[in-house]
């Protein structure tokens, strides 16, 4: 339950005043956003009418007005009735889109909305894990975070010269330690369309304005691309490879264009190489063009196993520095004996080979799948990843009728950014060896099922 604090307004002012760092609609948002999270502006707190804020502040009703709906856009404030304007609770945002993604309903005998790799095309950890005796024992808490023999290989196999590498706990880690550091309260960020729900949450929960743009079969428009970050852009982020949920990935030619774009405005670039290692499409960055604005993330998830929470993360100095130093406060290093074990894999023969062996396995079964759905009337964009992005002619249909056929697949309204962009399910291919016809089939005639109050076609 909420309760309202009523606070004395002198207070609250005197709080708001203080933390006003700069003028317009954004300063206001920030410094009612720092008051929030150094607790003087608890849950609950009742903020003063605008028009007294505005006078507080030495600023127009119009300026504040604007500031209180990039509040209550981002979940920080609501509005109730009597109760006037109110700070939210700091969960009341949390993981809304992921939650939606991810919800089950109910167990299926085929569920198709995992987005996980298949545990089967995993290398196996025996021969990594014959190699350790010991966790091992960290000579000071200022060590380097990354093994030695671990830089040697992220060094030799990255898609460009990175001034700064360092590996963390997971692709999402990475992310939200770069987002917390270069995006800001009503910063403008610009990602693809349709987009990864965690990403989305996770940017909606720092206060950002996210815009989308969308996506060919090479990847971002350019046209789109310039015209989003005409205004001020902190970040464009993006996935190089087997994007999640399209299965897009970026053709050369495509991101030597995305990179002249940026080049001409210096927006940082943000890469989410999720798909890692089971990418049929080579390793592509940016940091090819524009070195100095692309931060590079590359998780092991998909290849080498979910549990492991590893990926790697690099770019310049200088848009790294405040990540890295916010980590050094906090986990500090990612585990090294977890690292030695990455070590291993990414050593071993047989377990390359197994990653091969993978990579060429999922591209079967997605190109498997997709040709069939094409038969049955159903084009798919992408060529690459665990994932399908299949349209159909009315979502909650679809979902509805594959679930009594005892098939779960992932809604796609949480992956949409732009509203109004057609029906779509997420079908984890990846976990698909078999049967592909009967599946496509049943698969075409969900999508091509009309809504309750309409015949099916």
């Amino acid at each position: 339950m909420l309760f309202c604090y009523v606070t004395n307004v002198d207070d609250t002012l005197h709080a708001l005043r203080t933390r006003l760092t700069e003028p317009g609609a954004k300063g206001v948002a920030r410094a009612v956003s720092r008051a929030v999270r150094d607790g003087t502006l608890p849950a609950g707190t009742r903020l003063p009418p605008i028009r007294t804020v505005a006078a507080a502040l030495d600023l127009s009703p119009t300026t504040v007005s604007a500031g209180w709906a990039l509040l209550a856009r981002s979940g920080a404030i609501r509005t109730d009735g009597r109760r006037g304007t109110t700070v939210a609770e700091t969960t009341s945002h949390a993981s809304g889109r992921y939650r939606r993604a991810l919800e089950r309903q109910a167990d299926f005998d085929l569920d198709l909305s995992t987005g996980v790799p298949d545990g089967d095309l995993l290398p196996s950890l025996e021969h990594a894990l014959a190699r350790l005796t010991t966790a091992g024992t960290p000579g000071g808490y200022l060590d380097e975070p990354v093994l030695p023999e671990l830089m040697s290989l992220l060094r030799a196999d990255w898609p460009y010269d990175a001034e700064e590498l360092t590996v963390v706990d997971g692709a999402m880690d990475a992310l939200d330690l770069v987002a917390r550091s270069l995006v800001r309260f009503g910063d403008r960020v610009v990602v693809e369309h349709p987009c990864f729900p965690p990403l989305l949450d996770l940017l909606e929960s720092i206060g950002a304005e996210v815009v989308g743009v969308p996506m060919d079969d090479e990847g971002l428009h350019p046209g789109a691309l310039a015209a989003a970050i005409s205004s001020p852009t902190a970040a464009v982020l993006i996935q190089p490879r087997a994007q999640n949920p399209t299965g897009v990935s970026l053709t050369t030619s495509r991101a030597a264009e995305l990179a002249g774009v940026l080049a001409t405005t210096g927006v940082p670039v943000v890469e989410d190489d999720s798909a890692g290692a089971i990418s049929v499409a080579p390793d592509l960055s940016l940091g090819r063009w524009i070195p100095g604005q692309t931060i590079h993330v590359r998780s092991y998830s998909k290849s080498h196993g979910p549990d492991l929470r590893l990926a790697a993360l690099g770019g310049p100095t200088e848009l790294l520095r405040d990540a890295l130093a916010r980590r050094q406060l906090g986990q500090g290093w990612s585990s090294r004996l977890l690292q030695r074990i990455l070590v291993g894999l990414l050593t071993d023969g047989e377990a390359v080979a197994h990653v091969d062996r993978a990579r060429q396995e999922y591209a079967r079964r997605r190109g498997t799948l997709v040709a069939a759905l094409r038969h049955h009337g159903v084009d798919v964009q992408g060529t690459d990843g665990l994932n399908i992005w299949v349209p159909v002619h009315d979502e909650s249909a679809a979902i509805v009728r594959l679930a009594s056929q005892g098939i779960g697949v992932t809604p796609g309204t949480p992956f949409d950014v732009v509203p109004g962009g057609g029906g779509h399910i997420r079908v984890t291919s990846g976990l698909v060896a078999e049967g592909h016809e009967e599946l496509a089939a049943t698969l075409a005639a969900a999508a091509h099922t009309s809504g309750w109050g309409q015949r099916a076609r």
